[in-house]
């Protein structure tokens, strides 16, 4: 109470004030607030580059409002009461020459309107909009608004003009004083609002013409098109992403993107590279759906501050934050394969400053499915425990906090119908027992200077345990994995806001060790390379332990220069050392030129490099005979392979339109990335062995992707895509197509509502022959053609809301029923030499029906 009422006594003479100062840039910005600041009394000065305006807190008994104004006018700045003398602006910079006003024509004055653009949604939220367009009849000038909605530019009034928006239809004002504005865009449903407004309906489009990345945004709407039970599903209506079973037996998913497998793309959880290393291809299935709030996919090169291995892309993930997310939702899931599913999330505001979330998971599949008869389980069993603890604080004062302690336990049982998993050793029928575990910690610290909003610094970091432990058959894998990284970014300008850089220093610590015991019965060929470390042999084979410790300091430095001339600039270099292969660099570049508001282009080039885990993201073939062999080791460090190293170029052209009074959008892709050295997977030399080497010859991916976005009617929205590959390598000499990629693609999703209560949304894939690894050797009835043939999928969801806090969906996927035949080869002796669950180029399961339920609150 003493403290409190000591506060009081010293506050009590400090009052705010707030009025007009012209500027121009953040050199005026600060010559502003330090003029004000000067006067000791003073104890706060913030002006606002966009509106014009200056905040200021000051102790009435000692200074005046009128004595602050006087002062920033000495350092050459007009005011609302003074003017500064022709002499003194004149020595400011030109930059900082501000439009003065001519009192001697008052129909010529020039008046500072500002205002702020905001965007209302169905459920009455209120969102900036960043990146629309004020066009002035007057002058003819456009003004686009900055990341908060706000603009601000200089005009006579009464003054008309054009708000206009990516996905809206543009509408004309007039300005008839220099108040600030609110401009609200607001949903036909929507409640009316005070200040000028906007109606129209948004178009679904989630492609930007705003970014200079070519980025792909999956927001809650998006997201909500099909059941996403986790990440791997979440991209299901995307097509710039495919998605499909790694193999027949573990019902592990994988990614792709620009026809490269989803290693190539760098996995961000909020710009944290937790799903790195061995959680790699396991890491996609350990975020549940209901976790996330919207997913980024930014094709080809991305920025060099978040990391090194960015080849074909970023998935950024933004996981449920503890102070945007609703207080309560609750999420239930059971589909016609036996999985069940059930999430739970909870937020709480603590105080002005604090707030925390929970995020709850668990998920099982309660029955074995077995719809083709070839005696092995459709979807594995088992079950999954996760779970998230968020905090994040946040004060006035530029200091921004959250950190996450998260768990998971996950228990996969797959393999014959008649298994027994709980036998400590493998019986007559083929198991496969996956056991994995992961502990994680992550972090961020940030701190935006006050009196200079352009400055910043960051501090990132993360702590991983992952332990994996499984049986196929009788062959064992273990993998253990500890990770540590550390990202310090500073943020600012040189000279003005169109020159922005970032800058900083990184550090990675990665701890690895694996352990592989494989069964060579009936077997001619034993394997074991030089420099590998084996292992004695053990009852059933041989035992490989491979152990590696990467430790990677780097730093980075990326400019940004947005021209007057419509071109936006983003330039990275980082320089990370690892500590075997020494230096390694990577240059990015990305470009954007607007032609017009509504067409712009985008060109990127760079290149990236990263280190394979030949186990982790080629688990397929565990679930085969095939060995696992190395061939012509070139070191002893890991496998003995060199670090992967390719570099990507690529161009997007962008283009919203309105036809027939509705909105779309127009994207075409072209991208194609050269490896310079490559580990090269090959399936193609024998149908018993999986081999690595180092790439000796090409390899590269070219791909081309045309997509549409449209109202195609009145709340019906349609999606096109249509997606080319040529992805090839050279396998021992030979240039040859990859294996179980699909050269040719065709994508339509409709999305139909009726009021805000009902949603439908269908989605239609076609998918071209894919290329089958080579199988004459094996005896006939065991062979597979050398192509797979074309297929069709289709999905459908239906959802109905019941007021603001119930929701109910059911839906359908492979509705055809289309499966792959002879998904296992020899699944009647799955001990024998010729057993391989891994050539899996079609659907696994036949049709599957689901239903669930949220409840939000």
């Amino acid at each position: 109470m003493l403290f409190s009422l000591g506060s009081v006594a010293q506050t009590h003479n400090v009052i705010t004030e707030t009025f007009r100062v012209s500027g121009n840039c953040e050199m005026c910005k600060e010559r502003i607030e330090q003029s004000a600041l000067g006067l000791k009394s003073t104890a706060r000065a913030t002006w606002n580059s966009k509106t014009n305006q200056l905040l200021v807190e000051f102790d009435s008994t000692v200074t005046s409002k009128i004595l602050i104004q006087q002062k920033i006018a000495e350092a050459g700045h007009d005011n609302e009461l003074f003017k500064a003398s022709e002499e003194v602006y004149k020595t400011l910079p030109s930059c900082c020459h501000y439009q003065r006003t001519n009192k001697a024509d008052p129909k010529h004055i020039l008046h500072s309107i500002s205002g702020v653009i905001l965007e209302e949604t169905v459920k009455g939220k209120i969102y900036p909009v960043a990146g629309a367009t004020v066009k002035n009849l007057h002058s003819g000038e456009r003004f686009i608004t900055d990341s908060t909605g706000v603009f601000q530019f200089q005009s006579t009034v009464p003054a008309p003009v054009i708000i206009s928006y990516t996905e809206l239809t543009p509408d004309t004002i007039t300005i008839t004083n220099t108040d600030f504005i609110t401009l609200t865009l607001k949903n036909a449903a929507s409640v009316n609002l005070k200040g000028v407004t906007i109606t129209s309906r948004k178009a679904p489009a989630y492609l930007t013409l705003r970014n200079v990345y070519n980025t792909v945004n999956l927001g809650a709407a998006e997201l909500s098109k099909a059941a996403c039970c986790n990440l791997s599903e979440s991209f299901e209506t995307s097509p710039s992403v495919d998605v499909s079973y790694s193999d027949a037996v573990t019902g592990i998913k994988q990614i792709q993107l620009l026809g490269l497998s989803g290693i190539y793309t760098q996995l961000l959880t909020e710009n944290v590279p937790e799903l790195k290393g061995l959680p790699g291809s396991y890491g996609l299935t350990f975020i549940p759906g209901p976790w996330i709030e919207s997913i980024q996919i930014t094709k080809g090169v991305g920025s060099v501050v978040n990391g090194y291995e960015s080849i074909a892309g970023q998935i950024n993930v933004e996981e449920k934050k503890p102070d945007d997310a609703g207080r309560l939702l609750v999420n239930s899931y059971v589909n016609s394969m036996g999985r069940v599913e059930g999430n739970i999330n909870f937020t709480q505001r603590l105080n002005d400053k604090w707030s925390t979330a929970l995020l709850s998971h668990t998920d099982a599949v309660v029955w074995r499915h077995d719809g083709n008869h070839d005696g092995f389980v459709d979807m594995p069993g088992g079950r999954q425990f996760n779970i998230i603890n968020r905090w994040k604080y946040m004060n006035n004062e530029g200091w921004v906090g959250q950190f996450a302690v998260k768990a998971l336990n996950d228990k996969r049982y797959a393999g014959q119908r008649g298994s027994h998993h709980s036998a400590d050793v493998p019986g007559d029928h083929y198991n496969v027992d996956m056991n994995t575990e992961q502990y994680a910690i992550t972090g961020k610290l940030g701190y935006v200077f006050p009196q200079h909003k352009y400055k910043s610094i960051g501090f990132v970091f993360s702590g991983n345990i992952y332990n994996n432990e499984s049986v196929y058959g009788i062959n064992t894998y273990t993998g253990n994995q500890k990770n540590i990284y550390a990202n310090f970014i500073y943020q600012s300008i040189i000279g003005t806001t169109a020159h922005k850089y970032r800058t900083g220093v990184s550090f990675s610590n990665e701890n690895y060790r694996e352990i592989y015991t494989a069964d060579h019965t009936g077997h001619t060929d034993e394997p074991g390379e030089p420099g590998h470390d084996h292992g004695e042999p053990g009852t059933s084979g041989e035992t490989f332990l491979y152990t590696r410790n990467e430790i990677i300091p780097g730093a980075f430095f990326e400019y940004t220069y947005t021209t007057p001339f419509n071109l936006s600039v983003i330039a990275g270099l980082r320089a990370d050392h690892h500590n075997y292969f020494g230096w390694i660099t990577t240059p990015r570049l990305n470009l954007k030129y607007d032609f017009t508001e509504k067409t712009n282009v985008r060109i990127s080039a760079g290149s990236g490099f990263r280190m394979a885990n030949i186990f982790s993201e080629n688990t397929a073939a565990f679930v085969s005979s095939r060995q696992y062999r190395v061939i012509n080791p070139t070191q002893s460090f890991g496998y003995g392979l060199d670090p992967e190293k390719a570099w990507t170029v690529g161009i997007n052209f962008l283009h919203s339109f309105r036809l027939y009074e509705r909105a779309g959008i127009v994207s075409i892709d072209a991208y194609r990335t050269d490896f310079i050295n490559q580990t090269v997977v090959d399936f193609d030399a024998t149908p018993r062995e999986l081999n690595f080497y180092n790439l000796d010859g090409k390899s590269y991916s070219n791909n081309i992707q045309v997509e549409l976005n449209y109202e195609l009617l009145k709340k019906l929205d349609l999606r096109l895509a249509y997606r080319w590959l040529d992805v090839k390598t050279d396998y021992q000499g030979a240039l040859q197509e990859k294996p179980l990629i699909s050269k040719h693609r065709a994508f339509i999703n409709f999305e139909y509502k009726i009021s805000d209560k009902w949603k439908f949304d269908y989605t239609t894939q076609w998918y071209g022959r894919k290329r089958i690894p080579y199988t004459a050797s094996n005896p006939e009835g065991l062979r597979l053609s050398d192509y797979s043939p074309a297929f069709i999928q289709m999905m459908a969801q239906v959802t109905r809301k019941f007021g603001k806090k119930w929701e109910i969906y059911t839906g359908g996927e492979n509705l055809t029923g289309y499966r792959q035949k002879m998904l296992i080869l020899d699944a009647e002796n799955p001990f024998g030499k010729y057993f391989d669950a891994s050539l899996v180029w079609g659907p696994v399961a036949g049709r599957m029906v689901y239903a669930g339920a949220k409840f939000t609150l």
